[in-house]
């Protein structure tokens, strides 16, 4: 998942100016002949460390069973876990 992801992502960076010259012409004809994946609504916010795509923290940029891993392993600065 994790490749496929990364695969959209050069896609969408590959085709970004052709879509946005696309778009403001107005050509829908032509935009329908670009990969679907080229657009960037079909990428997915994914944990950078085990691709899931739920529960993901955009600050930290992994999902939040990693986050929560190490943060209690102390490697993310200025994160403690709280307890009381």
């Amino acid at each position: 998942m994790k490749a496929r992801q990364r695969k959209r992502e050069a896609m969408v960076e590959r085709y970004a100016e052709k879509r946005a010259k696309l778009k403001a012409e107005g050509n829908y004809d032509a935009l329908q002949a670009i990969p679907r994946n080229a657009s960037p609504v079909r990428l997915r916010n994914r944990c950078k460390l085990t691709g899931r795509p739920r529960g993901y923290m955009r600050i930290f940029g992994v999902c939040r069973n990693q986050f929560r891993q190490l943060a209690s392993d102390g490697k993310i600065p200025g994160v403690t876990k709280s307890s009381w």
